[in-house]
């Protein structure tokens, strides 16, 4: 016969302090783990939702973002005669030929300068992103001087709010609009004519060029006809594939320095767990000599123990959860190391987030109560006893 599982709780619920103390340990560690992971997954789910399986960048072949790319103006002649372009309600196609360049801005309240993306645009490449919405203001308009910021920006800098004059390039570019792009990384971005910045910057190519499929099936044959082109020294990637690429290094570090916080804290979780099962084994000699009078098991006194070890990491875990899940109302803001410029992005708490957490602190439970219960159960029922 088993032990009941009220047992198990009435034990919990008796050492009071100890296991709040324990399930506080853990839920940290838990805590710690979870939003390492989240921040990886926010960052992530940011960057992929910037791009549209629909739409195709072209970025010259072996540059690693559209910061360091060049595409030619006859190689985006070339491109604009693609068969596999869309049209749009006006009949026109949809293609965009954008220029990316960084810039330095001060940030709000430390007043320190960061890397912003300014993205060269041109009428149509709002339409290719159909997530971008004018939440103040008005576009800028073609030829001019004008620019519109990304909410994110609007944010976390300064002198970027409706009407400031900003000043790069030795020209003044006046705020006409600030832009919302949902939880993609396109918010984090100033956008402009492109001709305008081209001429700016001296630069005598665009960035990349993106354009919206007919028929996103078509891509692979697509991408083999154009990279095999002689005239072309450019690479096609889906914008998700492309988006996704900008986060892998980012998400990496996240992931790594994560998971070295969590195994250095999880072995004093671990510890402290242990020490207040062989607390309660040692507060419990007689018993656990009782019990075995009674006609229970070894394996039903470790059993016992190792589930009231696991109980104290399912409440740790669940714990750290909680306070983890809090964290998705934080927006963090800081570079990428793909593209070296600023990007704001939220926590994100995914199901398999939750589901590798408690885990990890079902494991931390088990490896913390095993030795105890092992202990536990080895107990002979004379010497049990007698320590009554």
């Amino acid at each position: 016969m088993a032990i009941p599982l009220s047992y198990n709780f009435r034990n919990l619920w008796t050492r009071r302090l100890t296991t709040v103390l324990t399930i506080g340990g853990m839920a940290l560690v838990v805590f710690v783990f979870a939003s390492t992971l989240m921040l990886a997954e926010g960052l992530q789910k940011t960057l992929v939702e910037t791009g549209s399986y629909e739409n195709v960048v072209f970025l010259r072949k072996g540059a690693a973002s559209e910061v360091v790319s060049g595409v030619s103006r006859d190689q985006a002649s070339v491109l604009e005669t693609l068969p596999e372009i869309a049209y749009g309600p006006k009949g026109q196609k949809l293609l965009a030929k954008e220029a990316v360049v960084l810039i330095a801005l001060p940030k709000k309240g430390s007043g320190q300068p960061s890397n912003v993306i300014l993205r060269g645009i041109e009428e149509d490449s709002l339409l290719l992103r159909p997530q971008v919405k004018l939440m103040k203001g008005r576009l800028p308009r073609m030829g001019s001087s004008e620019v519109i910021v990304g909410s994110s920006i609007a944010r976390g800098f300064k002198g970027v709010e409706m009407d400031e004059m900003l000043h790069w390039a030795m020209r003044d570019w006046r705020v006409v609009g600030i832009f919302d792009a949902g939880t993609s990384g396109f918010s984090s971005e100033i956008w402009g004519d492109v001709d305008q910045f081209m001429q700016a910057f001296r630069r005598p190519g665009y960035s990349s060029v993106i354009f919206r499929l007919s028929d996103p099936s078509e891509f692979q044959n697509m991408k083999s006809r154009v990279e095999s082109d002689p005239r072309l020294t450019l690479e096609a990637k889906r914008e998700t594939k492309y988006y996704a690429e900008q986060s892998q290094m980012m998400a990496k570090f996240l992931r790594i320095l994560g998971m070295s916080l969590t195994i250095i804290f999880s072995l004093g979780a671990i510890i402290g767990a242990m020490i207040t099962m062989y607390s309660s084994v040692a507060n419990r000699i007689a018993e656990i000599g009782t019990l075995r009078a009674l006609g229970f098991r070894r394996r039903d006194i470790l059993i016992a123990f190792l589930l009231e070890s696991l109980l104290l990491g399912f409440l740790g875990g669940l714990s750290g959860l909680l306070f983890a899940s809090l964290m998705q109302f934080i927006t963090i803001s800081t570079v990428n190391f793909q593209t070296f410029s600023e990007l704001a992005f939220r926590f994100t708490l995914s199901f398999e987030i939750v589901y590798k957490a408690m885990v990890f602190s079902l494991i931390m439970g088990f490896v913390g109560g095993l030795l105890p219960a092992l202990r536990a159960s080895r107990m002979v029922i004379v010497e049990a006893l007698r320590a009554s």
